[in-house]
């Protein structure tokens, strides 16, 4: 069978597209990206060239633009229906024409067509955007520029075409990167980091204010390139003014005066170190095929599923007694390990272990929608507030259906979203937090996955903030309208943004201020910042751009929630949602920003001659990650094609049928397996999703060697119970690298067992986990708490014999007992 990975075309030539340049200038914490992309016809008819690539889901694209030879055309944002009927009639016209659109299912997706580009023409396509830059774990600012396009599996019965998306192996891309980054701060940079290899920094001032960084030379398609930018003292409130748009009308966004608001709160640690102990903690694990693909691109990697299954053990570990749980697990179908949520107890407990280790990537596809109606529909239980943590590798087609939904039910719930591995839809993770009130991490190269799933639930465990509010002191006749969706969580060390347009004038001088309240464990607590409306310099629109986005995915939240309605009449609904479309797609055009209802259009309007014949299309391969040695069959990405609903060209067929085949080598050496009578698009090292579930009886399975042993933290945390202690068995003495006598015989007479081993356990972990702290901080706290509530004797003289027994010099005082 023939490998379809590489160009459709007869004569499998290269693709067109030749190069990709990058230039990132980040103010403070915000990120404008030039992209330029370098085409070049060399066939002997003109094409249309067709790339589908990915962007972060939040940013806001607000520029495009086309060179061809001398000659360059700034696209125009139009409604998208109008777009393509102008693409389309300047095909027809032998016109160039090119066409940028943002996939109507996700908005991390978008689809560049380069029309009739004559032959051995050039082109280079200008792409800008605007982001705003989460804050890790460790106050760093996370840039991340997408190489990988990972497949989306689209849910059965869904509407909508599909494209088919080529991947190919990263050595297989026909088409280079360069990257290069500025930085700028009031604040000193201290250091830029990064997944992939760098030039060395350079500062550019003596207050190392300002920095440039470099992707170094021979970068390969394996992965996204995320940079890590560390500021000295980042946790600084901010308020930054921009003036409006000269032609622009007052009283519209564009025309009046937006400020951008940054909170950075700062809970008393009092406050900080009460953890909650009570809650309802709905985890929810992503099964399907894709999730048995390594997590990063090294050949001792663990599969993404078997880092989750270690999460949930240190999960399962560190909850607190009283608590309430439950584990749910999807794919093309979904599953839980009790019909309701139960009280966490050492039976409970030690049952969700035994069918976490059960677990594999082995149900097919990614049906995420189905599972959260599910838990949606569960009675939330008094006095437990919902917790729901999510983990997937994010390959799903019908994004703004899941996070209206999760919207919907933001109330009743927090959401804490992990994107797993490269390629995780932006879009997808940050969507499920944002409307969730909770907090995203991405897992991607040498990250591990623990450490930020445990901050996560540390953010769960943190006092619920409540009563949130925000008030503006203005001079008068200048009014606040807050573009932000309210604020419903706040967390410590996290950033919040607030956009408010300022309308009206005033000739007062006067210091404005912003203060937002709020209730932290029951005692009332503000921030107060203080701002002019003094413009600040040199920042453009960036900050009215960021804001027409806000609005823009507020509203399309808005537009798809009436989806979920069933109690509306049928015009009713389609009366409102032709109402908020109208809105995006005013305030797309006026402020320049893409949505899913426009796109940008340029056209070159020179000379112009009737294309001969059927214009040669060429779809350009993204660079897939998951390096699963076979080449798996599934079904096409649902991303509408640009030409979907042209009048002169047919749509493309969904994905072909798959014929019997044995296992055999593709042209590229890739070992492939097929599926007879499955729709499939063959990818090489692409998701293994299937169109229906995959398990250990269809003899396709991809555990091909054993599981590695357990690493000696993880056994010794398998080890604890609910309650927080230690039992002395012979696993733990293993675990610690002794002998079941050498353990038992320096236990001190008047101390019980359990007493002993958990005192042993928390000095091996202090003296050799130490730099793993994140991980084990929390079951640690629960087993200091038990150890208390014992009241045990001789404590000191135990911790004198751990030390001596395991070779460590750990205080009384540094264990917490």
């Amino acid at each position: 069978m023939e490998c379809c990975c590489g160009l459709l075309t007869a004569e499998k030539q290269p693709v067109p597209l030749k190069g990709i340049e990058v230039e990132l200038e980040v103010k403070d914490h915000v990120a404008t990206v030039v992209s330029t992309l370098h085409y070049e016809n060399k066939e002997d008819k003109a094409i249309e060239a067709v790339f589908v690539f990915p962007l972060p889901g939040d940013a806001a694209v607000c520029h495009f633009s086309a060179k061809v030879g001398q000659t360059e055309i700034v696209a125009e944002v139009k409604e998208k229906q109008k777009a393509r009927d102008e693409y389309d009639d300047a095909l027809s016209s032998g016109q160039q024409a090119f066409l940028l659109e943002e996939s109507e299912q996700s908005s991390d997706i978008f689809s560049l067509s380069v029309g009739s580009l004559p032959p051995g023409e050039s082109a280079s396509i200008r792409l800008e955007y605007i982001i705003e830059l989460a804050v890790q774990a460790d106050d760093a600012l996370r840039f991340c520029l997408p190489a990988v396009l990972n497949p989306r599996y689209q849910p059965q019965g869904s509407e909508g075409g599909g494209v088919q998306v080529t991947s190919v192996p990263a050595s297989q891309v026909p088409y280079s990167l360069s990257f290069s980054a500025r930085v700028s701060s009031p604040r000193q940079v201290s250091k830029i980091d990064s997944n992939c290899s760098l030039e060395p920094l350079q500062y550019l001032n003596a207050e190392q204010s300002q920095a440039v960084v470099k992707l170094a030379a021979g970068h390969k398609f394996d992965r996204d390139v995320e940079l890590l930018i560390y500021y000295k003292d980042a946790h600084q409130p901010a308020a930054v003014v921009e003036a409006g748009q000269a032609p622009a009308k007052p009283g519209t966004l564009m025309g009046d005066a937006v400020v951008m608001l940054s909170l950075y709160p700062e809970f008393p640690q009092a406050v900080m170190s009460s953890l909650a102990s009570s809650g309802e903690f709905v985890f929810l694990l992503d099964r399907s095929g894709s999730m048995d693909c390594p997590i990063n691109n090294t050949k001792k990697s663990e599969t993404r599923i078997s880092s989750a299954r270690d999460t949930l053990l240190l999960l399962l570990k560190s909850l607190p007694m009283g608590c309430y749980f439950n584990i749910y697990s999807f794919g093309s179908s979904f599953k839980h390990i009790f019909p309701t949520s139960v009280e966490y107890s050492e039976k409970t407990m030690e049952e969700a272990l035994k069918k976490v280790k059960e677990m594999e990537a082995n149900l097919g596809g990614t049906e995420i929608l189905q599972p959260l109606k599910h838990i949606y529909n569960q009675p939330c239980i008094p006095s437990q507030p919902r917790q729901l943590f999510v983990f997937t590798d994010g390959e799903v087609g019908n994004t703004k259906e899941v996070t209206s939904l999760v919207k919907k039910n933001s109330t009743s719930h927090r959401c804490f979203s992990f994107g797993i591995g490269e390629g995780a839809s932006t879009a997808l993770i940050n969507g499920l937090a944002k409307e969730g009130g909770g907090h995203a991490q991405f897992i991607t190269g040498a990250d591990r996955m623990q450490p930020k799933v445990m901050q996560s639930l540390r953010f769960a465990l943190q006092p619920t903030v409540e009563d949130i509010s925000v008030t503006w002191d203005l001079p008068q006749g200048v009014t606040a309208i807050v573009l932000s969706p309210p604020l419903t969580a706040i967390f410590q060390g996290q950033r919040s943004l607030i956009y408010s347009q300022l309308t009206g004038q005033s000739s007062e001088a006067k210091d404005c201020f912003v203060t937002v309240k709020y209730n932290l464990a029951g005692h009332p607590t503000q921030n107060q910042i203080p701002f002019t409306l003094q413009p600040t310099e040199e920042t453009g629109l960036t900050i009215h751009r960021l804001s027409a986005r806000t609005v823009i995915r507020s509203l399309e939240t808005e537009k798809n929630n009436y989806d979920l309605m069933p109690f509306m009449k049928r015009e009713d609904k389609k009366e409102e949602e032709d109402g908020v479309k109208q809105k995006v797609v005013e305030l797309s055009v006026q402020s320049g920003v893409s949505s899913s209802h426009t796109a940008f259009i340029a056209v070159h309007k020179g000379e112009s001659s009737t294309t001969q014949g059927p214009l040669l299309r060429q779809i350009i391969p993204v660079p897939s990650f998951c390096n699963t040695p076979l080449m798996m069959c599934r079904q096409s990405m649902p991303i509408p094609p640009p030409n979907a609903y042209r009048r002169s060209r047919p749509q493309q067929m969904r994905g072909a049928m798959c014929p019997p085949m044995p296992t055999s080598f593709a042209p590229c050496g890739i070992p492939q397996i097929g599926f007879a009578g499955r729709p499939c698009a063959c990818i090489a090292y692409a998701d293994c999703d299937m169109g229906g579930d995959m398990d250990a009886s269809d003899g396709y399975g991809l555990a091909l060697t054993p599981p590695p042993c357990m690493d000696p933290l993880l056994e010794l945390v398998s080890l604890q119970k609910a309650s927080g202690c230690w039992p002395l068995v012979k696993a733990l003495a293993v675990a610690m690298g002794k002998t079941s006598e050498e353990v038992e015989k320096p236990k001190p007479a008047a101390v019980s067992k359990d007493v002993w081993a958990t005192i042993l356990a928390l000095i091996w972990l202090h003296g050799f986990k130490a730099e793993a702290q994140d991980e084990w901080q929390l079951l640690a706290m629960k087993a200091v708490s038990w150890l208390r509530a014992q009241k045990a004797s001789c404590v000191a003289e135990c911790v004198a014999a751990g030390n001596a027994l395991l070779g460590c010099e750990v205080s009384k005082d540094t264990l917490g007992i």
